[in-house]
């Protein structure tokens, strides 16, 4: 699945790991992290580590159950949702469904559409263009009190309120803690259908619960693959370092930033996994951009991601990469085979400078554009490495977003902090309850305006 060679000392001189001589010399430290979130995992009770046993799925009979009872009732599903709670299902639906699903007059599964920001045009626009009588509406927040997602909720239950009357009750299903929150009692108060997130998991390691599984099986796309692929990387995750991918790629990853390589650019080579870049870069700053560490020191810590998606980006940021600071690391991710298997046409068979190409797969191309960006980067001192996968498929794509979870989890006990709370983003949060207004935040209000910062 991985292929190291472009950080090796005879592909990249003096920017190059040992690999194979790190691995003896991390091997026992390696060993210690993966056992302890092993222990902590199979101890039960962690507050975070739900994550890992999703792909048990222990949800997947509710969720198909209800996806089963709704079928051939509804068209279009709009989900809302905010960052883990939008972008794994964003991820999966763009990976595995046909490339223009919503656009096919005969399609399996409903359209899907996200609604992830506080764009009163795009969801206005959004509602404008859909039958409510066939639609229905995903909202998922932990807790309830979202800003964002619970600003689109009002603006769904009014449009439909308004359009199909007490029907709209059986048109909305909250994804939600199962206990706690304000949107539990609500959603039980009002009759929607419920799923759970399960309190031991963050929203950006919730892909594989209900938050990305629900959309997914309305959507048509195959969740018991999704979780079967999940499974392989759980056991993979328990062999020895030496054998381990995963824990191998934590190293390199750690090892390059204790270099100074502090940037991390993560780059599908593949239009349909181009919110598997956005997905990543949530995964991967949220959980290890902290400055405290668990045994009560102070130090900031974390590489930055970088988003980007070949063959798009060699356009727009390649430049930087092979001629900017010396300062990254590139992760690639190559798919073998394509679905279709198209060909480009040789149209212009006396040009030359185009027939080159002719009959030739688009996927060969791809691949070809990949290696040569690998190559010309190896070639100006930046490390890189790939992940290949066969093809996408459910199956082989649940087992990728599995690897990176542990991957990160890895990375964050090899830093010694907490890879699963968030404490930084939750200042934001706090001054925008009190900036619109909400009860109980007059006193940061106050503080605002002292500032002078008002709306």
């Amino acid at each position: 699945m991985l292929n190291f060679q472009n950080i090796t000392s005879e592909r990249l001189g003096s920017h190059a790991l040992d690999l194979e001589g790190a691995l003896s010399d991390h091997a026992a430290r390696l060993e210690q992290a993966q056992g302890a979130l092993l222990d902590r995992f199979r101890a039960g009770g962690d507050p975070y580590l739900g994550w890992m046993d999703l792909p048990r799925g222990e949800v997947l009979g509710d969720v198909l159950a209800l996806r089963d009872r709704l079928a051939g009732h509804y068209d279009d599903l709009i989900v809302l949702g905010i960052g883990g709670s939008s972008l794994g299902g964003l991820t999966l639906t763009t990976a595995l469904q046909h490339p223009f699903h919503n656009s096919l007059a005969s399609r399996p599964g409903m359209r899907v559409h996200f609604i992830d920001n506080v764009d009163g045009d795009v969801i206005e626009g959004l509602l404008e263009v859909l039958d409510a009588r066939r639609t229905l509406v995903n909202v998922i927040s932990k807790s309830g009190t979202t800003t964002e997602t619970m600003a689109a909720y009002l603006s769904c239950k009014a449009w439909l309120q308004a359009q199909v009357g007490e029907k709209y009750k059986a048109q909305i299903i909250a994804t939600t803690d199962p206990q706690k929150g304000i949107l539990r009692p609500l959603a039980e108060r009002e009759g929607y259908a419920t799923l759970p997130v399960p309190p031991t998991v963050g929203g950006r390691f919730s892909v594989l619960s209900a938050v990305g599984l629900l959309p997914a099986a309305l959507g048509g796309i195959d969740v018991e693959a999704l979780l079967r692929g999940a499974r392989r990387a759980m056991e993979h995750f328990e062999r020895s370092a030496a054998h381990n991918e995963i824990l191998q790629s934590a190293l390199v990853q750690h090892l390059y930033g204790e270099q100074g390589k502090n940037i991390t650019v993560f780059m599908p080579y593949s239009t349909r996994l181009r919110f598997l870049s956005d997905w990543y870069a949530q995964l991967w700053a949220e959980s290890l951009g902290k400055n405290r560490q668990r045994d009560g020191g102070s130090a900031r810590v974390g590489t930055t991601p970088v988003k980007a998606v070949g063959t798009t980006d060699q356009h727009s940021q390649v430049q930087l990469y092979r001629e900017g600071p010396q300062d990254k690391l590139v992760v690639f991710v190559k798919v073998e085979q394509a679905d279709r298997g198209a060909l480009i046409p040789n149209a212009e068979p006396d040009e030359n400078e185009m027939n080159y190409l002719g009959n030739k797969p688009y996927q060969t191309l791809m691949n070809a554009e990949l290696h040569a960006t690998a190559y010309a980067l190896l070639d100006a001192g930046q490390p890189n490495y790939t992940i290949s996968l066969p093809r996408i498929d459910a199956e082989h794509l649940g087992e990728l977003l599995q690897f990176l979870m542990l991957q990160t989890a890895v990375a964050g006990e090899l830093l010694n902090i907490n890879a699963f709370d968030q404490p930084g983003v939750e200042l934001g949060k706090v001054l925008t309850y009190a900036l619109m207004g909400r009860p109980g935040f007059d006193e940061q209000r106050a503080q605002l305006e002292a500032e002078g910062i008002t709306l």
